[in-house]
């Protein structure tokens, strides 16, 4: 069946501001133009505001949203490597936070960046990493040995990683977090900054794992990754999951599916109103200089469109129409893009 992993009421609270949002300010004296000594002020960062999440043995589960919404924090807090400032989480039977060395046995975890010993070669890091959960030496041979052979690194095997590509360093962290043949996987951004060909074999390899009977969560701001290789979808912003189902499912609660995009020559008053009553639309919102349009249809409604900016008295002057996806859901809850 597969083991599970479940969060609740997770929050956590940052004193103090990531290293690269503090700026040159960070490095100052603490004083005033006018010398006099400043009172440092304290610094609260808001990451989870109440995230709870069920992902099922066996499933393969995805965190869906923009960076800084949430999702390395919760796979930091879960793999022990964050505390949270309160809730709960468990790894099967496991409480994370009062039994951590039982749970890391159950779970491998890829962060975001590699982070590979420069003054190993690729199979000694693979060794030495299942040397660590206790395999023995002939176990441990084997299973790098195949590894290696998954993910093409045969020729590069006996190399320093100082030398590989992003891509291949990529490839060789997911392999040490299958070394010893965890029952939860975390991969965190796995496919960032991989070329479409080693993507498509990471997927792959992640489908493959999972069906031996193991549970994934990854976290991804790639619409696709999560629209093609998860069974379950959380999408999180801000903190908190604002939606959770299936990708169908999750496709099938935006009003009507299709959104139009539209711009007008000049703003009108009574257009959103007008292009709310075209057959087939469920929701208009107005939005900067254009209108939002959720519609059961896509192409067939643009000449209703533009003869409603016709009797408003301005042109319809651009238009962009996208199918049901996990970016309009998203859009729809949050008025802005996955990518923003």
């Amino acid at each position: 069946m597969g083991v599970d992993v479940r969060v609740k009421d997770l929050r956590k609270i940052y004193n103090s501001p990531p290293p690269f949002a503090m700026g040159a300010a960070a490095f100052g004296s603490g004083r005033s133009a006018g010398g006099k000594k400043q009172k440092k002020q304290k610094m609260e960062v808001l990451a989870l505001d109440g995230v709870s999440l069920e992902v099922e043995g066996g499933e393969i589960f995805g965190l869906l949203g923009p960076n800084g919404a949430g999702k390395s924090t919760t796979v930091g807090i879960v793999t022990t490597r964050i505390k949270p400032t309160s809730g709960n989480a468990w790894i099967g039977p496991h409480d994370v936070w009062r039994d951590q060395v039982a749970a890391k046995h159950l779970i491998g975890v890829v962060q975001q960046r590699p982070n590979l010993d420069f003054s190993l070669t690729a199979r000694e890091i693979l060794i030495f990493h299942a040397a660590y959960f206790g395999i023995g030496s002939h176990e441990r041979t084997r299973r790098a040995n195949e590894l290696i052979e998954r993910f093409q690194l045969k020729d590069r095997a006996d190399d320093m990683v100082r030398g590989f590509s992003g891509g291949m360093m990529q490839r060789l962290s997911i392999a040490r977090a299958m070394m010893h043949d965890p029952e939860v996987l975390f991969l965190d951004e796995p496919s960032t900054g991989l070329d479409p060909q080693t993507r498509l074999l990471l997927w792959e390899i992640i489908r493959e794992y999972n069906r031996a009977g193991k549970t994934i969560l990854l976290t991804t701001h790639n619409m696709e990754e999560a629209d093609t290789l998860c069974n379950r979808i959380a999408i999180i912003d801000h903190g908190k999951v604002i939606a959770l189902g299936t990708p169908a499912e999750l496709k099938a609660s935006i009003p009507g599916g299709y959104l139009l995009r539209v711009k007008f020559s000049a703003s009108a008053d009574g257009l959103a109103e007008r292009l709310g009553e075209l057959p087939g639309v469920t929701e208009v919102k107005p939005k900067g200089d254009g209108i939002d349009i959720y519609a059961d249809r896509g192409g067939p409604l643009v000449g209703g469109i533009v003869a409603a900016a016709g009797a408003c008295g301005v042109d319809l002057s651009d238009v962009h129409i996208s199918e049901p996806s996990l970016e309009n859901l998203f859009l729809h809850h949050t008025g802005r893009s996955l990518r923003q």
